[in-house]
């Protein structure tokens, strides 16, 4: 296997603490609220914390489809977190996983610096396929900026 790592930045207008807690600790809660095609979020494995597997289902293309999460590690105090996609269609037929580990911190204006690093792990040596990284990466880009919208929206 080998791990083919990518590092992305973004910034956002909400508060570091604030979008911390709506993308960790109250995503359960607020994803199927902003987002309309978000169906549920289940705890399949595990209490909420590291080790804990997580079944989203969503509508895509009129069909019922679902992701597998696994929570790798939750850092509150440096507001991190970390989470692999092991399973759903959100994981490609050359992946074994996806870890996503996420740092916030003080951005601009009372904002957010929010940090990414994807560490894809392919089975056998294989690099990702470019379209699916594309493809991927475009729709965790909309899904944060939904967010982004439901948290400036309810404040």
């Amino acid at each position: 296997m080998a791990v083919f790592t990518f590092e992305d930045q973004t910034t956002s207008p909400v508060a570091p603490t604030t979008l911390y807690k709506a993308l960790v600790k109250d995503a359960d809660d607020i994803v199927p609220k902003a987002v309309d095609s978000f169906k549920s979020v289940e705890i399949v494995e595990g209490n909420g914390g590291p080790g804990t597997i997580k079944k989203i289902s969503f509508l895509e293309d009129g069909e019922t489809k679902f992701v597998l999460h696994k929570i790798e590690g939750i850092d509150e105090a440096n507001l991190g977190y970390s989470y692999s996609i092991v399973g759903g269609v959100a994981l490609p037929d050359t992946a074994e996983k996806i870890t996503l580990d996420t740092k916030l911190s003080d951005g601009p204006n009372g904002g957010s610096v929010v940090k990414l690093s994807i560490k894809y792990h392919s089975k056998g040596d294989a690099p990702p396929n470019e379209e699916e990284l594309k493809t991927g990466k475009a729709k965790s880009d909309a899904l944060f900026k939904v967010i982004e919208a439901y948290l400036v929206a309810n404040a």
